[in-house]
């Protein structure tokens, strides 16, 4: 007999090519007057381009987001928002921009309207994550989760092939982990396996065809997915190694999760055969880890750790570290179990477990 809890959260999406042009309004309809633009230093262009829309309704840009939210960029972005008398972020961009705009709103009433233009699928979420001393730490608040969210498959088209496919396999682990969460439940296990189907459809064609607007629309559909699942569930051992692999060895975000997702399911797998038939059934595999590793390999996204510039003599750190707080797992954590499988992503192994 089923029995769950499903907790649903409050956000406004607002999806469609050329829905940038809502922004005005829908800035008016947060009540806000002053909204900081955040960006990346790559993505200058596009936030200014976002300031010239808002006219007196822009407070200002910053332009400093990096990867994995450090600190020292967290805390500037504050001092900014509070020098210019914001009261609202609006972040365009990926996870990095998104993250930063979440790290404000942990300590102010500030909120946050996303524009993604990659698909990380963290502004679906209530999860902040900042790095400090060379760890990454993650939690969860409602004050983070952004109240509305622009999804514009237009903005994507720029997004080059390669990072298109890594942040794509990213959203991908959001929905293989919702699966078999702890917190799972019926609703969200649906919404994951769309997720999951979606992406694998449209991101081969993503790569082939950069400027499709239907294979970027579906994409970025699965994304947003990717989002409410991650949102709705707890995170298991996939996100842990990618936190530890991020944060201790500063390595590109969504590659990590692309190499390591396929050997992370391969080792979950005996612990969770329910999840593991809805990820097959949605990629059209007969094998959820070799589903995930031939997907990841046919999109041409770094199939190992070594390539994204971890050394060997890494590894036992790494095991180490990751096994210190686990989070929950249907497979129980073990440290050798741990090694193995980050010794299989770091050669690029197909998995065979």
């Amino acid at each position: 007999m089923l029995a769950f809890q499903y907790d649903m959260l409050p956000s406004r999406v607002v999806f469609g090519a050329g829905c940038l042009d809502k922004l005005p309004e829908e800035i008016e309809r947060l009540g806000a007057t002053r909204a900081l633009v955040l960006s990346t230093p790559e993505q200058h262009k596009e936030a200014q381009q976002l300031v010239d829309r808002l006219g007196t309704r822009a407070a200002g840009l910053f332009d400093q987001a990096v990867m994995h939210v450090p600190i020292e960029i967290a805390r500037q972005a504050r001092e900014h928002a509070k020098a210019l008398g914001a009261d609202c972020c609006v972040s365009i961009g990926g996870g990095s921009t998104t993250g930063l705009a979440k790290a404000i709103a942990l300590v102010s009433p500030l909120p946050i309207l996303a524009i993604p233009t990659t698909y990380a699928g963290s502004e679906m979420t209530p999860i902040w994550g900042i790095t400090e001393g060379g760890l990454k730490k993650t939690g969860r608040d409602p004050r983070v989760l952004p109240k509305t969210v622009l999804y514009d498959p237009a903005l994507t088209i720029s997004m080059p092939p390669m990072l298109s496919a890594s942040s794509g396999m990213n959203s991908i682990a959001h929905c293989v982990e919702a699966l078999y969460s702890k917190d799972a439940n019926p609703i969200v296990s649906m919404i994951a396996e769309e997720g999951i189907r979606a992406l694998a459809a449209g991101l081969p064609m993503v790569v082939k065809e950069p400027a499709n607007l239907e294979a970027r629309s579906e994409a970025l559909y699965g994304a947003w997915l990717s989002g409410v699942s991650l949102g709705a569930v707890g995170m298991a051992l996939h996100h842990k190694l990618c936190h530890t692999l991020g944060g201790i060895f500063n390595l590109p975000h969504a590659e990590t999760h692309a190499v390591i997702l396929p050997h992370a399911t391969a080792y979950t797998a005996p612990a969770a055969p329910e999840a593991m038939s809805r990820i097959a059934r949605a990629l059209g595999a007969p094998c959820a880890a070799h589903g995930l590793y031939d997907l990841a390999a046919s999109l041409g996204t770094p199939l190992s750790l070594a390539a994204l510039g971890l050394k060997a003599t890494d590894l036992d750190k790494a095991a180490d570290i990751a096994v210190q707080s686990p989070y929950y797992n249907p497979r129980p954590i073990t440290r050798d179990g741990i090694r193995a499988v980050l010794e299989d992503a770091f050669e690029g192994r197909r998995p065979n477990r």
